[in-house]
């Protein structure tokens, strides 16, 4: 298997950890350094920061669920375009559910070394997510 497709099946099983909230797969998955750069999300750094990201989405949308729909991987670095999509039946970044489905777009660039993660760099739709949730109107 090569670097590219290591890093590749990395980030999957990364996002089937999220999707389930599979925090005993943070010491498989995470360097000790790891980094989530994402402008929507607070700041999460380090195993700890990384137990909260895999928690944080099947807290507020216990269905949860992530379609990759694109792939690709040079080196140490594996981007992702990806659908999300779930119910929100709990607290999400302090919004009280609403027992609306969603569905939103991301993009991230995940930085791979050793075998784990050290960095995730993502945007996705929260505006959208606002949106569909009834927090904001456009």
């Amino acid at each position: 298997m090569t670097l590219t497709d290591t890093n590749k099946t990395l980030v999957k099983r990364f996002y089937q950890a999220v999707d389930s909230g599979d925090v005993a797969a943070v010491e498989e998955l995470f360097a000790l350094e790891w980094e989530n750069i994402d402008p929507a999300l607070p700041p999460m750094a380090g195993l700890e920061g990384a137990r909260s990201l895999v928690q944080m989405f099947t807290a507020g949308f216990p269905d949860f669920s992530s379609k990759i729909e694109l792939m690709a991987a040079e080196s140490d670095r594996v981007a992702v375009r990806a659908l999300h999509t779930g119910t929100h039946r709990g607290e999400f970044m302090g919004i009280p559910a609403t027992g609306k489905r969603v569905s939103v777009h991301a993009t991230g660039i995940y930085t791979c070394k050793d075998g784990k993660l050290v960095q995730n760099r993502v945007v996705f739709d929260a505006f959208g997510l606002l949106q569909q949730l009834g927090v904001v109107s456009f």
